[in-house]
């Protein structure tokens, strides 16, 4: 299958590269044009100052016309040139991820928590990270969706309409690649969306009436002189224009604060605007099945076209942009007060609409996540979408881990349906840290609305604890033991709320065997008194006679090693009973450690 996708990878990046040249050709030689056009432009103009023909301004006058058109034109171009680049090196990356394992996306280090209930434990943020295998986002939106999808629990009733939308989104690669590449191009690591979320939760205060008045009635009187004076030559009139003039100067400059600080941190927000529109255009032309889709498009169309109100707010931003350059903003105010009339503009704009700037911006960031959700569908065509059910019941056919290349996984099936709480036991380097990975994150995925790695998978969603990895803490003064002790009291806390999914990795390892083993049990005894579901790894066999006392609840299950020749041989296939072999002394020995 996924020489299949990589063909198809392949194909696209060589379609979009040859539009890329294209476009870039195109770009060029309308830029070489419009040089040209200026330059004869120029030349008529003087020819025709010098010899005073009309026909030579009027043929001027076209040339500048043509400047003008092939200026847009070369916008365009441009703007195709960017889109597929972008294009072409979306489908060149994922070819290069499925081929060589290569990730180009962002890693999500910064959402690291260590305090967390299971994200860190399961490696979900950082390098070669979950997240950095799925990302498939571009803005700080999406990033953040993304992330919030991974860590935090939803409803079933949610869960359910995520995966029909990534199912969706899965089948429209070429979609989501457009929505993709479009989302590159905003290069929002700047972060303009937490600039312009900052902006919209201020409220702003309408221009005084007075204000409003005078915009109106210095530019009508300044008007009306400038005519009077061409008609009559009346050296009053230009006497008249030039007190006022002045006069539109002072209300400009007795306004410059506030407009500075209406647009305070916003100041070149403006073409990240025009490509948001772009992308909430995206979503709102498409035609959605998903209930979830159709509801997000509602949400962008129900207070007029989110877009149509993102590229007018793009608008006052360009007619604004220019308060700082002290030319053009005395020659606008002094002719117009054009910044008092964009301010105003800016105003009521904000006053309708920037309550619904959070709701679009999380719009681009939702499509962004399931995009990426349908992405790892659409690589992994093997992979199933799990089949809910609120009776407790969790169960896989061929689970694997996600992020390991499926020429190097190995997966297992294992059900949590006969028994819910499963002990584990393996010899070192066995797979048992890997296989409680490979259970949390396919709950991860779930709990997203994503395709789970399995050929078949039965879920009943639920909160998920996991203990697998703690540390010494410095700076709190506390040692592993006590850093693992104060984890697992927080689990067990949690699960007097209700059904949970547990899985906890060699615990007490900061105590003797003694202690260790009998801590282990009572731990485990806690744990199965509540409806949790689970699994325990652990090297004590002692730990698996708990079986014995709870034969409906427990289950022991084993990884095993073989040596043969001398070396050791792992196949890492999940087995029932415990384990019988060992490898720590063999390894010792074959390194030379001891005798």
């Amino acid at each position: 299958m996924h020489d299949q996708r990589i063909e198809e990878y392949q194909k696209q990046y060589e379609h979009h590269h040859r539009l890329f040249q294209q476009a870039h050709l195109l770009h060029h030689r309308l830029g070489m044009a419009r040089l040209a056009a200026m330059l004869v432009a120029l030349a008529l103009f003087y020819y025709a100052y010098n010899s005073q023909q009309t026909a030579a301004w009027v043929a001027g006058g076209v040339f500048v016309a043509a400047f003008i058109v092939l200026v847009k034109r070369q916008r365009r171009a441009d703007a195709e040139r960017r889109l597929q680049q972008e294009l072409s090196r979306v489908n060149e990356e994922e070819a290069a991820y499925l081929r060589d394992g290569k990730l180009s996306c962002a890693d999500g280090a910064t959402y690291k928590e260590d305090t967390h209930a299971f994200s860190a434990d399961l490696d979900l943020f950082g390098p070669r990270s979950l997240y950095q295998h799925i990302n498939r986002t571009a803005t700080g939106m999406g990033r953040d969706a993304l992330a919030q999808s991974l860590t935090v629990l939803n409803g079933q009733g949610t869960i359910a309409a995520r995966q029909a939308a990534v199912a969706e989104l899965a089948g429209e690669a070429e979609q989501r690649h457009l929505f993709y590449a479009h989302a590159r191009i905003v290069n929002d690591e700047m972060q303009d969306s937490a600039r312009l979320l900052a902006w919209s939760a201020i409220e702003e205060q309408p221009l005084s009436p007075i204000l409003r008045a005078i915009s109106f009635v210095l530019p009508s009187l300044l008007g009306l002189f400038t005519l009077l004076y061409v008609l009559t030559g009346g050296e009053q009139w230009w006497s008249a224009m030039t007190y006022v003039v002045p006069l539109q100067l002072s209300v400009f400059l007795f306004s410059f604060k506030r407009i500075k600080k209406a647009i305070a941190g916003t100041e070149q927000v403006q073409k990240t605007l025009v490509a948001y529109a772009r992308l909430l255009q995206l979503v709102e032309q498409r035609s959605f099945s998903a209930p979830h889709l159709q509801a997000l498009q509602i949400r962008l169309k129900e207070n007029g076209q989110a877009s149509g109100q993102i590229l007018q707010l793009a608008a006052i931003y360009a007619s604004l942009e220019n308060v700082q350059n002290p030319f053009a903003a005395m020659g606008m105010n002094g002719m117009y007060l054009h910044h008092i009339h964009a301010l105003h503009r800016l105003v009521q704009w904000k006053s309708l609409y920037a309550k619904f700037i959070p709701v679009w911006l999380h719009a681009i960031g939702d499509i962004e996540a399931l995009n990426s959700l349908a992405n790892l569908k659409y690589n992994n065509p093997d992979f199933c979408f799990p089949v809910l059910n609120a009776q407790g019941h969790i169960s896989f056919t061929s689970l694997g881990h996600p992020t390991i290349a499926a020429a190097r996984r190995v997966c297992n099936d294992v059900t949590f349906e006969q028994h819910r709480f499963i002990i584990l036991t393996g010899s070192n380097m066995s797979g048992k840290s890997t296989f409680l990975r490979t259970l949390g994150v396919n709950m991860v995925l779930c709990n997203a609305g994503s395709a789970v790695c399995a050929q078949e998978a039965r879920i009943h969603p639920m909160p998920m604890y996991v203990s697998m990895r703690q540390s010494d803490s410095l700076a709190d003064n506390e040692s592993y033991f006590f850093a693992e002790v104060k984890r697992l009291q927080q689990i067990i806390g949690h699960l007097a709320d209700g059904p949970a999914f547990v899985l906890l990795d060699e615990i007490l390892r900061g105590t003797n065997s003694d202690d260790k083993r009998s801590g282990t049990i009572g731990v485990i005894e806690k744990i199965i008194r509540t409806r949790a579901i689970g699994a325990i790894a652990t090297h004590d066999l002692e730990v698996c006679h708990t079986t014995d006392a709870y034969p409906t609840v427990l289950t022991n299950m084993c990884f095993e090693v073989e040596t043969a020749g001398g070396e050791l041989s792992f196949d890492y296939r999940l087995r029932p009973g415990v384990c019988q072999n060992k490898n720590a002394t063999f390894i010792m020995k074959k390194m030379g450690i001891i005798d």
